[in-house]
């Protein structure tokens, strides 16, 4: 069944991933958080969960993440799966909805993975079509996530960020830019992970993730592994930091699906994602103000372990501080319910 919401357009501000562990809490306490994101496979059917966020979506901007399309599938899309999520659409009316550059069923049997693909013209042509037809079956433009990445074909034509901008040509399709991912890839795959995103067209750019990982030992060599489970760490932060320096403010979304921490936790990063931009922003204004002569011929602050304490940013210091005191989520839970009105 459709419902009419108000709409809530997403603010270039930081959400939170909504997690079934929470979904009561924020039923009772409506706690400040810019917007919410939900897996689309999670409400295509009825239940509780569906009734829970036909309620918050009163109060919260939504956003849609759908994670089985398999946008990559040479044998076309599951029509089947597509009709349930135009229906979630539907019914919810979701501010941004996306979906991975990856694939997921081959032969009609579901893999539980987001799988890469070759990156070359017949790669390309498969997936334009079929994002073509999300975005024809859904009415609205869809965006598109860079993957996280353990190996590459030795036969691609080009790499993922060319990629992506012959598809956002192509289709008119948006990006969703995963940070943690570029992160993940760039430092498996040994590439420039700010390349990367300088790579991509900015105005194409409508959502950022941002979200923890994992440091593998494969023999002498160090893997990082996209498990979302965890704080984002300093070097997400710093390559958050070149991406709002070169973007400005995106809606950015606190990722967090294995071992799910409390409300706070998730909100608290969601705060220092927004102190972050603000914080770049508000020094960009000042640059802004000085005249050409007067302003100081040094590069742009890093965000780093040497460099928190050195910083003008308050909130790199803020940062550093949260990592000596490991009881530091403790005291920011009073803050969290204060900060950043919900839209």
């Amino acid at each position: 069944m459709s419902r009419a919401f108000q709409p809530l357009a997403i603010p270039a501000s930081a959400g939170i991933g909504l997690r079934s562990p929470h979904i009561s809490e924020m039923l009772t306490r409506r706690p400040s958080a810019g917007w919410l994101e939900v897996h689309a496979e999670n409400y295509m059917g009825d239940g509780a969960g569906v009734d829970a966020l036909e309620r918050l979506r009163q109060t919260y901007p939504l956003s849609v993440h759908g994670v089985g399309l398999s946008l990559g599938s040479a044998q076309g899309l599951d029509r089947d799966h597509l009709e349930r999520l135009r229906k979630v659409c539907d019914r919810f009316q979701p501010d941004l909805v996306s979906e991975h550059l990856a694939w997921s069923v081959a032969d009609g049997a579901y893999l539980n993975d987001l799988l890469p693909l070759r990156y070359d013209d017949e790669a390309l042509a498969i997936v334009a079509r079929n994002v073509a037809t999300v975005q024809e079956t859904l009415k609205r433009q869809v965006l598109i996530e860079n993957l996280s990445a353990y190996l590459a074909f030795a036969d691609s034509s080009m790499n993922e960020a060319e990629f992506l901008v012959e598809l956002v040509a192509r289709t008119g399709c948006g990006l969703l830019l995963d940070v943690n991912n570029v992160q993940v890839s760039a430092h498996n795959l040994q590439y420039d992970a700010k390349g990367f995103i300088d790579a991509l067209p900015a105005d194409s750019i409508g959502e950022i993730h941002l979200a923890g990982h994992a440091t593998n030992q494969v023999g002498a060599d160090t893997v990082l592994i996209d498990d979302h489970g965890s704080r984002v760490p300093p070097v997400v932060w710093a390559l958050y930091q070149h991406a709002i320096n070169r973007l400005g403010p995106r809606p950015t979304l606190i990722e967090w699906d294995t071992d799910v921490p409390v409300l706070d936790v998730l909100l608290g990063e969601a705060m220092w994602a927004d102190m972050l931009s603000a914080s770049i922003m508000f020094n960009r204004k000042q640059a802004a103000r000085q005249s050409p002569a007067a302003r100081p011929q040094t590069p742009p602050t890093l965000l780093s372990f040497e460099s928190e304490m050195r910083t003008s940013m308050p909130v790199l210091a803020a940062f550093a501080a949260a990592k000596a005191d490991p009881t530091m989520p403790t005291k920011l839970s009073p803050v969290v319910g204060g900060y950043h009105a919900a839209a």
